[in-house]
């Protein structure tokens, strides 16, 4: 988990080479790049979303009281076709729970089609 956090906040530092221009933007910098300041503020900046945001997209995309719950990964063999694709797999959602089943991924052409065959089954999906 602290790996997953670590990531999270270097994910986030990434975006400061975007932010830093755009401040010096908006606020009339001498240089186009932004100052010092600016460099230093939009870090500052993203460093806090980092730790308030890791635990909020977290929620979102793990949290059952949201409704259908899917995994996707990128580079899957789909479990239909077998094509290698990005992989989308549901996990949970009302009346279907594959959470302790061995993940089965699909590539987006395969999960419509097996998320229709669900949906004539009864099972909501999101």
């Amino acid at each position: 988990m602290i790996r997953r956090y670590l990531l999270y906040l270097i994910r986030w530092q990434l975006s400061t080479p975007i932010l830093a221009p755009v401040i010096a933007l908006f606020k009339h910098s001498p240089s186009l790049f932004g100052t010092r300041e600016d460099w230093i503020g939009a870090a500052i900046a993203n460093l806090i979303g980092g730790l308030i945001f890791f635990w909020v997209d977290r929620f979102i995309f793990t949290s059952e009281k949201l409704g259908t719950v899917w995994q996707v990964h990128e580079n899957v063999t789909c479990g239909e076709c077998g094509k290698t694709a990005r992989g989308y797999r549901l996990v949970k959602t009302e009346g279907y729970d594959k959470t302790k089943s061995a993940p089965q991924f699909r590539c987006e052409e395969c999960s419509l089609k097996k998320s229709e065959t669900l949906r004539k089954k009864g099972v909501r999906i999101d």
